[in-house]
């Protein structure tokens, strides 16, 4: 009769045990998934913006949804400190650490957006040249727009450094050219066109020109122009 009330006590014990686990841990995953759901939806839409984007174009420059991912994060900050001050000898360790992890999550998207978009804007600079296409800097921020002019003195400043006395030029001639010259149409009318020699060419739209390729590339890269052949 003993032998059968400590096997009932034992059962009892470990079924309210399976209960109090799986009532804890639903609790636990509800709190994860609202926290998930309500503070890092809005920074996973930067980040689809540009995975939607083509890698060689910029899109608009999202600042109303960085804005609210900015202000989660206060809001997140803020509830934590506010369990530290009214809850100190019984602090709510699973929702702050939960509040702290969406915190940092948001900040490293947040990194993410940034630097893929300025990396494509460097990548520019090297493709296209100093001048951005209108449809490209309408795109960015002021403090983007900042980067990109820094970043282009920076590299001319180093360009000038290197080579001859007037410098060189990395962003000329990125793969080995057959020759000196490169065969072009105009888009568009362009207008004049000082050549290195000192004449004065009217670029026409549908004309073809015979052109150094250090004048032709850049045109060529701002869609001024296009190469016929090598």
């Amino acid at each position: 009769m003993i032998l059968i009330l400590t096997d009932l006590v034992i059962l009892y014990f470990i079924i309210y045990c399976i209960f109090f686990f799986f009532k804890y841990y639903l609790i636990y995953l509800v709190v994860f998934l609202r926290i998930k759901k309500m503070y890092c939806d809005k920074v996973i839409e930067l980040l689809k913006e540009l995975e939607r984007s083509r890698e060689d174009t910029i899109p608009p420059y999202n600042n109303d949804v960085i804005n609210q991912v900015l202000s989660e994060m206060k809001t997140l900050d803020a509830e934590i400190i506010e369990f530290l001050r009214k809850q100190k000898d019984n602090l709510p360790l699973d929702a702050i650490r939960l509040r702290r992890a969406a915190i940092e999550r948001n900040k490293r998207c947040l990194m993410t957006y940034i630097w893929t978009r300025l990396q494509r804007l460097k990548e520019m600079r090297w493709e296209i040249g100093a001048i951005l296409p209108s449809d490209v800097r309408q795109n960015l921020s002021q403090s983007e727009i900042e980067w990109f002019n820094n970043y282009c003195k920076s590299l001319v400043s180093y360009m000038k450094t290197i080579g001859s006395d007037t410098g060189l030029n990395l962003t000329q001639d990125t793969k080995p050219p057959k020759s000196l010259y490169t065969e072009v149409r105009s888009l568009v009318d362009a207008g004049k066109l000082e050549l290195e020699s000192g004449e004065v060419l009217i670029l026409r739209k549908n004309s073809q020109y015979m052109l150094s390729r250090s004048q032709a590339e850049p045109l060529i890269r701002q869609g001024i122009l296009e190469q016929v052949r090598q």
